[in-house]
């Protein structure tokens, strides 16, 4: 009842309730700090909030147009709204979405542009989540990160009133900035991510980036050197022939869609078995500091231990640190790389019964008693 008798003023004619007009001054201010998000994305609350102040509104979120997900910088005022925007699927159904374009084309719009105070009056989420949590007025600034459209959404209570004709001027300043912002923390967040694939690349180390919805955002070098028809990337996913593994990445990829940005992503490593080669070991990192700008996506790294042949260790630095024959140092250097024995004496082009004289021959020397304990042993000088 109390939500009808506010929208009533919508169509009265005469005294409505007090609008807070827009500190210009205080607006400027916030424009000069957008360029701290592009670097630094825990920014973005702090100068929502800042905006909220100048604009005499309540509460500030920011959408992406074709990929609704709750992890989006938002004030702390519209959290538990946004919650429940998500959770009800209020996001596939926003009839404030039909303004997208006009804003996208420059317009700042507010839901009095795209609905009239009757359809307001009787929108189930209007009714259901907006009355209730207290907001009334909705603005919205179109912007673009790169080739994502996104808006600024700005929310005001019954008290503060509605967004007038000169508010929105006044708003429209943002939208170029904010695309200037958005497109900046685009790239620095590219640039961050390659230095840290790139970092591992050059220890041979395959990895690879998985943004929010669990797609595949960058793979380095060593990774695309050991993808084969059993690890592999389809369409953007991961795709794993071992099924056991492949319910456990699923599950992993679920986890990351639905952990916050803030919290640790729960899961333990995922042993990946392959037919013919050694298994692999997934392991998942978080992505941090610029390259989780949210106009980027990135969630988190994937770290992929065996998936390709370990270099092998020079033959003459084992027969100098073992005092082994070139035959002997040769066969260490091959089993090293994870060769079985048979696999190793076929490339010597030796017997496997010269194959099994030499690997007695190099236990005795190095101490090991297992291959797998001369493997360790030797792979420390590679």
């Amino acid at each position: 009842m109390r939500a009808r008798n506010e929208m009533r003023g919508v169509r009265r004619r005469g005294p409505r309730l007090k609008v807070d007009k827009i500190d210009d001054a205080e607006l400027s201010k916030v424009l000069n700090r957008l360029g701290e998000a592009a670097v630094n994305p825990e920014a973005w609350r702090d100068i929502m909030d800042d905006i909220c102040k100048a604009v005499g509104a309540s509460a500030a979120l920011l959408l992406q147009s074709d990929i609704r997900t709750p992890d989006v910088p938002r004030t702390a005022s519209i959290a538990e709204a946004t919650e429940l925007y998500f959770r009800n699927n209020w996001h596939l159904r926003d009839p404030r979405a039909k303004g997208f374009p006009r804003m996208m084309a420059g317009e700042v719009v507010t839901d009095l542009d795209v609905m009239t105070p009757e359809q307001i009056r009787a929108d189930p989420m209007y009714n259901e989540l907006l009355f209730p949590s207290g907001f009334r007025w909705f603005a919205g600034i179109g912007f673009w990160a790169d080739s994502a459209a996104w808006a600024l959404t700005i929310q005001r209570t019954g008290r503060e009133g509605p967004f007038e004709a000169i508010d929105k001027q006044l708003l429209a300043q943002l939208a170029p900035r904010l695309t200037e912002t958005a497109t900046l923390a685009t790239v620095v967040g590219r640039t961050a991510l390659t230095a840290m694939t790139d970092v591992l690349d050059r220890v041979r180390q395959p990895a690879l980036i998985l943004n929010r919805e669990g797609m595949v955002l960058r793979t380095n070098a060593a990774a695309e050197t050991g993808f084969d028809n059993e690890i592999r990337i389809r369409e953007r996913r991961l795709i794993l022939r071992d099924k056991h593994a492949m319910t456990r990445l699923d599950q992993l990829i679920s986890a990351v869609r639905s952990t916050p940005d803030a919290s640790a992503i729960p899961a333990s490593p995922i042993l990946i078995r392959r037919t013919t080669k050694p298994p692999v070991v997934l392991r998942i990192l978080p992505v941090d500091g610029a390259a989780r700008s949210v106009f980027l996506g990135a969630r988190a790294m994937l770290i992929l231990s065996n998936l390709i042949p370990r270099p092998a260790p020079d033959p003459a630095l084992i027969g100098q640190a073992f005092d082994l024959t070139p035959a002997e140092s040769r066969l260490a250097a091959l089993l090293a790389t994870g060769a079985s024995l048979a696999s190793a004496s076929e490339h010597l082009r030796i017997s496997r019964e010269t194959a099994r004289n030499h690997l007695k021959s190099i236990f005795s020397k190095t101490g090991a008693h297992r291959q797998s304990e001369l493997v360790t042993l030797v792979s420390q000088l590679a």
